[in-house]
Formats: C-alpha cells, sequence, structure tokens
C-alpha cells in the first residue's frame, strides 16, 4: 500500500466513525487541501483498496465505507492513547465507594458502557483456583446453618444453608475445625473430591462427622459455584447503532441482542480471543467467527492480573464506529484499577 493509499484509508475511517455515512471521493480529495489530489485520482485508489478487500460500496451511487479488515488497520495504526487526568479522575470516582472484586467488577460493567455507548463486559476469573483461608459455621435453627468462607485471594462466601438433618454446635465447631486444619491453602474444587474420597476411604468412628463434613461443604460451595460471574450492561445502546429495516434486519438484531444477554456465550467468547498472557488491549473484528449473531460487531478487552494470577477479564462489544482511542483506553485503565483494587485488599491482609 502505498503512503497516499493509506492516507485515503485512515481518512475514509475516520469519517465513517464520525457521519456513518459512505464517504465519496470529492470529500476527500477536498481533505487533501494543498496536496492538490483530485477526486478522479481518489476514486482511482478507492477502487484499488476496494479491490484489495479494504472498502466496499453499499450501493452503486454512494461512496464507500470501510471493512473490517480497514478498521483493524486503523487501530494497529493509533494504539491506545493515554486517557486525560479529567477521565482518568472520572474513572477513579465512579470507583471510589466500591470495595471488593465482585463489586469492582458490577461496577466496570457499567462504566464502560457509559463511556463507549457500547455494551460494556466484565467477567469475574473461576474461582476454583484460589485456595482456602478459614471456614466457620454457626446454627441459626434447627438443620439451619450460617456457613463464611474465606479465601487467600480475599473472597468472603457467606450462605445459609438448610441442612438433611440438624446438627449441634458441637458437630459444627468440630467439622469447620477439620477444614481449616487440614485444608487451608488448598484450591477450593480440590477440598471437594479430598472429602469425598475420604468419605469412601473412612469406615470407623469418624465416617458420621466426615459425612457432615461433606454436606456443610458441598451445601456452601455447590458445584455450580464454579460457574463465571458475568456483568452485562448498555445492550440497549446497540439498538440505536443498528437501525432496523426488514425482517431481515429485525431478526438479525433479536440474535444479537440474544446473544449479549446469554451470559455464558459472552464467557466462551471472552475466553476465545483474550488470551490469558495477554498483556495489553485485545481489539477483535472478526467475532462472527466464534458467533453468527454477532457479526458487525467490534470487542476491545483485556485481563486484570494480580502478580500472575487473573483476576478477571474486562471489555466493551459496540459497533464498528467507535471512538477507539478512547475505549482502549478506558478498557485499559479500568484493568488497572481492578488490580490496584485487590492489591490493596491482599495488602490488608
Amino acid at each position: 500500500m502505498t503512503a497516499r493509499q493509506r492516507a485515503i484509508l485512515m481518512t475514509i475511517v475516520e469519517r465513517y466513525i464520525a457521519t456513518g455515512e459512505p464517504v465519496g471521493s470529492g470529500t476527500i480529495a477536498a481533505g487533501f487541501g494543498a496536496a492538490n489530489v483530485s477526486p478522479a485520482t481518489v476514486r482511482n485508489e478507492m477502487v484499488a483498496l476496494a479491490e484489495v478487500g479494504l472498502l466496499e460500496q453499499p450501493h452503486t451511487s454512494a461512496g464507500r465505507i470501510p471493512t473490517a479488515r480497514a478498521f483493524k488497520m486503523f487501530v494497529d495504526g493509533i494504539g491506545a492513547e493515554r486517557l486525560s487526568l479529567v477521565s482518568r479522575n472520572e474513572i477513579d470516582a465512579r470507583f471510589a465507594d466500591v470495595a471488593g472484586t465482585q463489586a469492582v467488577l458490577e461496577r466496570t460493567s457499567h462504566v464502560l458502557a457509559t463511556l463507549s455507548s457500547g455494551v460494556g463486559v466484565a467477567i469475574a476469573a473461576m474461582p476454583g483456583g484460589d485456595q482456602l483461608e478459614h471456614v466457620h459455621f454457626s446454627r441459626l435453627a434447627t438443620a439451619r446453618v450460617l456457613a463464611v468462607v474465606v479465601t487467600r485471594g480475599g473472597m468472603v462466601r457467606d450462605r445459609v444453608l438448610a441442612l438433611d438433618r440438624d446438627l449441634s454446635l458441637g458437630e459444627l465447631e468440630t467439622a469447620a475445625n477439620f477444614l481449616n486444619e487440614n485444608f487451608r491453602g488448598w484450591e477450593i474444587e480440590r477440598v471437594r473430591a479430598e472429602l469425598r474420597a475420604r468419605v469412601e476411604r473412612e469406615r470407623s468412628e469418624y465416617t458420621r462427622m466426615m459425612d457432615s463434613v461433606e454436606q456443610l461443604w458441598a451445601k456452601t460451595l455447590p458445584e455450580s459455584a464454579g460457574v463465571q460471574t458475568v456483568w452485562v450492561e448498555g445492550v440497549a445502546n446497540l439498538v440505536g447503532a443498528h437501525p432496523m429495516g426488514g425482517a431481515d434486519d429485525r431478526e438479525r438484531l433479536r440474535e444479537m441482542l440474544g446473544a449479549l444477554e446469554a451470559k455464558q456465550r459472552l464467557v466462551e467468547l471472552l475466553n476465545a480471543y483474550v488470551d490469558a498472557r495477554q498483556e495489553s488491549v485485545r481489539v477483535v473484528f472478526d467475532l462472527e467467527e466464534q458467533a453468527p449473531e454477532m457479526a458487525g460487531l467490534v470487542l476491545i478487552a483485556a485481563r486484570a492480573r494480580l502478580g500472575g494470577e487473573t483476576l478477571g477479564t474486562v471489555g466493551v462489544i459496540g459497533p464498528k464506529r467507535m471512538q477507539y482511542e478512547r475505549t482502549m483506553s478506558a478498557v485499559g485503565y479500568i484493568a488497572q484499577v481492578l488490580e490496584r483494587q485487590r492489591a490493596g485488599v491482599s495488602g490488608k491482609g
């Protein structure tokens, strides 16, 4: 690609982002000013760019619009600029009254949706890799127990349990002591498997006690607790960005919104595109390869980490016509906000 072709292509992308309308050769030629490039010359260059898959023409008499490849080249060229002090202060202020990873991630989806006019997404990391620090059981009523589990990652889980039989205060204390003495530092999912194995092995005076421990743990952290938590906000922002024409357009929009509301589908999508080892903000234009119903949308996402541990993923799903610099910078900065917040929790521990 020549320097002139690149300049023409970048100008078309910028104009299309600003107006949402196909860009004509006359508009581009006027923008060259003193360079004195004629509309005919620009038109020939646009034909060449279309032939290599960087521009497309929606109607015979209309101008050209950029393809996904063109948007990718545009993003690769601009990178993620540093947010202004005003923008960073604005983001910090929105997180000032929240504490804990779950609360920060929930707020993140709202902040990103507001900043980008797209769909803000935040996904918590799988909890199975976290390690047990302490567990406590309190008797509330007959066969009802309050269980509190604290992990080494700073997560606190409390749950009211409905048991198959009543347990005395002594049995609850014995169960908690057993778990704390034998499994402190173990990964959460390993505790469940080991308890089941020991119940099978132990057929002595400890059997009743082990049954109680296994039942308490299974109800405190059921297997469904391993499902990743997802927060999504701003789905309505996409309705205005996708004007509905005929029945086909309405059906496509319905499928797109349905995919965004299916939170497990979003988990699969982000896991497919955002590598756990990735250090920078990722921009993906070909979402339809993993989710055909999301054709035409762009994903901007980043992992949040602390000391090599992945805390979660934050991102924006929006139309190709978005403010890339601001959105990429916001996603990267909010990932750092999450890391700083989690580091503060760990430091207090």
